[in-house]
């Protein structure tokens, strides 16, 4: 059985997943450079919906899994941020609001007419996981937010300076996500470090990160894919 890896060696070998993370995906690249016409902003904003949606349903499946109270106290916070605390508020009205800001209706997304068979598929397999596998896998899968806040900076950032045209009132979600992921992402890398101290369960840990870059890739494949389409 091979030794566990030493906390500094962990780290890295999450860290180095970074490389597979969907910032470097050719839509996001393209998304970034100014390189998308405006219906390219909405299909993706749409799309990205679906996985908005689903993201309290992924961490009150980790809290529910997950048999220590100061790990449900530590993550339920989670579940308020993208529900809120109270209706029209938080991350899901957040990102409503974003959706009018590119010119797309309430209706046509919470209808999700527009969420393609690919994107669909991919976030209903991530909730799969967070539902079926143990918690510390679920856990680990987060850790994606480790490589989101400069990403979304630098997304916030194009977006300004390339579609002016964006209201801006759509960018409230991504002002608040931002230092919330830098948060969020220092507790999770913590937890995953602690709770994971054999050998199996760090290259599960590992295994999981890996999953969820293929979530997010295969996510904007289906998006990029349906430009040209």
């Amino acid at each position: 059985m091979e030794r566990p890896l030493t906390r500094a060696e962990f780290t890295d070998a999450l860290l180095g997943l970074s490389k597979r993370y969907w910032a470097h995906h050719p839509f996001h690249l393209r998304l970034h450079d100014g390189g998308c016409e405006p219906a390219d902003l909405r299909r993706w904003v749409a799309n990205r919906w679906y996985y908005q949606k689903c993201l309290s349903r992924k961490n009150a499946a980790i809290v529910a899994n997950c048999p220590l109270p100061e790990v449900r106290r530590a993550w339920v916070s989670r579940i308020v941020f993208h529900d809120g605390e109270h209706e029209h508020e938080g991350g899901m009205h957040e990102w409503l609001q974003l959706a009018e800001a590119v010119g797309l209706s309430r209706a046509e997304v919470l209808d999700e007419r527009h969420v393609l068979p690919g994107v669909r598929f991919a976030v209903d397999g991530y909730l799969d996981f967070c539902r079926t596998r143990p918690w510390k896998e679920s856990v680990a899968a987060a850790l994606t937010e480790l490589f989101s806040p400069d990403h979304m900076t630098d997304r916030m950032a194009a977006w300004r300076r390339h579609y002016d045209w964006i209201k801006p009132e759509g960018f409230a979600y991504f002002d608040r996500r931002i230092p919330a992921a830098r948060e969020d992402s220092a507790c999770t890398l913590e937890l995953v470090l602690t709770h994971n101290v054999t050998r199996a369960e760090q290259d599960a840990a590992i295994q999981a990160l890996s999953f969820k870059c293929d979530v997010l890739w295969s996510v904007l494949d289906a998006v990029d894919y349906a430009r040209s389409t």
